[in-house]
């Protein structure tokens, strides 16, 4: 009923940029908050960054000063620009949404599939 895609991963040089992206679609009423999560191969998920519907921010101290989140609340999209990539910053990053659907104005967690992205030195 809700479906989140995201795009953008890819392999990147240390140092370098990268832009993510996160389309939502459905039966969407309202999107809550957004965040993205990454994990690394052996790593728990970890939060990198969320944004709430009102444009309130929080970051994981590790990223802090090099991504910034935003979102797009009219097109249902989330963004994360990563600058200063390294090579820690290796990971599959997945879009998160709390939405409320048409359906039944539940809210409910819904997640992305994936994308790679690839830092080398």
């Amino acid at each position: 009923q809700v479906q989140l895609v995201e795009s953008g991963g890819g392999l990147v040089q240390a140092g370098g940029s990268l832009r993510l992206s996160c389309a939502a679609s459905g039966r969407i009423y309202v999107i809550h908050d957004m965040g993205w999560y990454r994990q690394a191969p052996g790593k728990q998920r970890e939060l990198v960054a969320g944004i709430t519907r009102g444009g309130s921010t929080k970051y994981g101290d590790s990223v802090k000063g090099r991504f910034t989140i935003s979102r797009d609340n009219a097109k249902n999209t989330l963004s994360l620009q990563m600058n200063s990539l390294k090579p820690e910053d290796t990971a599959v990053y997945y879009c998160n949404a709390d939405v409320r659907s048409t359906t039944d104005y539940t809210a409910r967690d819904y997640w992305g599939q994936g994308t790679q992205v690839t830092v080398s030195l």
